[in-house]
């Protein structure tokens, strides 16, 4: 449980949710972590949790999608933290509406922060990795990917985070850099309340809904990511690269 030890995890979005999750997963298995979010004050939670628990946390104010703030949050991370050997690309935002009614600006927030996001991140990132001769990437993508009504935008990024995975894995394998995707499903967060709130439904009546048409009968957990995400950062993923890995419940693509 600490084959992360001496290595440092920058996780975006780590705020709440899969982030938090991961976040304090990696801290678990001996990471010290750079909690990234939009402020600092909302990353606050996750670190002092992995703090109380025994682990090194520092709290990163970051927009994902500035060139500026990325390269300043990665320098900082080194900096405090020593070195910066695992990245989880997992900040996100839904914007969804009908293609007829999606605007410019609904479009450009989605893609700027998945994609954009997670190249600048992965790029500024992996500088570290190859001159450590060692890495990890590990992208959240989703179900999304293949297609969900109102989510043009959404599924659009998150099927290029999966051409973005197996083109890092390629370049970035022979410096000793790993990079993975996890494409989760209906997993239990804040962020499926508010897409059911959104919709004029109730959170908890569409998550059973969801539930019984899932194999395992039961929603996810950001634990549930979290698990796949140390795994693909431990050792028995060793031999493991340019993978999209479904956490559903059930088969996928």
């Amino acid at each position: 449980m600490s084959h992360l030890t001496g290595r440092t995890a920058f996780v975006t979005g780590a705020a709440q949710g899969i982030g938090a999750a991961s976040a304090l997963r990696l801290a678990v298995d001996g990471a010290k972590v750079a909690v990234v979010d939009l402020t600092e004050e909302s990353g606050k939670g996750t670190a002092e949790a992995i703090r109380a628990a025994g682990g090194e946390a520092i709290t990163v104010a970051c927009d994902v999608s500035s060139k500026d703030q990325v390269e300043a949050a990665v320098q900082r991370t080194v900096q405090e933290l020593g070195s910066l050997d695992v990245l989880v690309n997992n900040a996100g935002v839904i914007r969804d509406n009908l293609l007829f009614k999606m605007s410019d600006e609904d479009w450009d927030t989605v893609i700027d922060i998945h994609l954009k996001g997670t190249f600048l991140c992965s790029r500024a990132a992996q500088r570290h990795m190859v001159a450590g001769a060692w890495g990890r990437i590990v992208n959240l993508s989703s179900t999304a990917a293949l297609g969900n009504r109102g989510q043009t935008n959404y599924s659009t990024a998150k099927a290029g985070l999966q051409g973005m995975t197996k083109t890092l894995a390629i370049e970035l394998g022979p410096f000793g850099v790993h990079v993975n995707a996890v494409a989760p499903g209906f997993i239990d967060t804040a962020m499926t309340k508010s897409v059911a709130e959104r919709a004029g439904a109730d959170a908890d009546e569409r998550k059973a809904a969801a539930a019984k048409v899932i194999p395992l009968r039961r929603v996810g957990t950001p634990d549930d990511i979290a698990g796949v995400v140390s795994f693909l950062c431990g050792p028995d993923s060793s031999y493991v690269t340019g993978q999209v890995i479904y956490v559903a419940g059930g088969p996928r693509a």
